[in-house]
């Protein structure tokens, strides 16, 4: 389970056997979410915050630094995946302790 962010006791993660579309994962003691990146002509159009079937949602402070990471991140959180999923290189996890807006 690659980790690629620490955001104020958020955790956000791929899962190691993931699958299309490019998404990842905002855990924080035991609730979970998902965001899902829509890509066109390699861009990232959209970002989709979905709950994770049988886990308790992120709470509404938890969503919204969830959403501000992925949404700043979202570029690197697709090369990332690139990375891992399809290169596959290692991935170091960024420790972010500063408000990234």
């Amino acid at each position: 389970m690659p980790k690629l962010y620490e955001y104020f006791g958020l955790i956000v993660m791929f899962y190691a056997n993931e699958h299309d579309p490019v998404h990842v994962h905002g855990k924080c003691q035991g609730r979970e979410m998902q965001a899902e990146l829509v890509i066109i002509d390699g861009l990232v159009q959209e970002i989709r915050f979905l709950p994770q079937a049988g886990r308790q949602s992120l709470s509404d402070s938890e969503l919204r630094y969830f959403e501000e990471l992925v949404n700043i991140k979202a570029a690197d959180i697709v090369q990332k995946w690139i990375d891992f999923f399809v290169l596959h290189k290692k991935i170091t996890a960024e420790v972010i302790s500063r408000r990234l807006k």
